[in-house]
């Protein structure tokens, strides 16, 4: 029968404890505590000694955090949900690549487009989630790029449930939406 194997109780300088085998190199940013026994004892130790599990920098950094970050300046005017849910506005489709009548096929497969309203402030873009069953693809063609296809799905922006309503001319991708508000 063999000895029980024996481990010595190593730390590194954020003052994180661990167990190494006795008798094998430790590795570099470790050091021995002085501790040695077998694992379970080890194991002891180091539950009896290591009372704050945050590394040391953390601790150092949370006893002394300095001054407070400046709050972040809200932007005065409507919110974006606001804006888009008064009136219609430009809106086109994004992300198809080169080939967009493929990609924009692929995507309503997938029951998901990105859509983007660019004269928000910084562009608004929304990732529009509907059922690929329920959407009316009549009287457009992808392939041939001709027609108007609606697209409408529910999501939350800036906290506020809405849903997203896009009527896009399939020959420019681009076309006129609109955000409704949820209750």
């Amino acid at each position: 029968m063999s000895a029980e194997p024996r481990y010595l109780v190593v730390m590194n300088h954020e003052e994180q404890y661990s167990i190494w085998p006795e008798g094998r190199e430790i590795p570099p940013g470790w050091h021995a505590t002085g501790m040695s026994g077998t694992k379970p004892e080890c194991l002891a130790h180091i539950d009896e000694v290591w009372i704050d599990m945050r590394p040391r920098s953390l601790r150092e950094q949370m006893a002394n955090p300095g001054p407070a970050p400046a709050p972040i300046p809200m932007p005065e005017g409507p919110s974006v949900v606001e804006t888009l849910s008064h009136g219609d506005h430009r809106v086109e489709i994004i992300g198809l690549g080169d080939d967009p009548s493929r990609r924009l096929r692929e995507r309503i497969e997938l029951g998901h487009v990105m859509v983007r309203f660019p004269e928000t402030r910084g562009g608004t873009e929304l990732g529009i989630r509907f059922d690929p069953k329920t959407l009316e693809l009549a009287g457009c063609d992808l392939d041939a790029r001709r027609g108007m296809l609606a697209l409408q799905g529910d999501l939350t922006l800036d906290g506020t449930r809405v849903c997203v309503h896009a009527r896009i001319d399939v020959a420019e991708m681009v076309g006129r939406g609109w955000l409704e508000v949820l209750n």
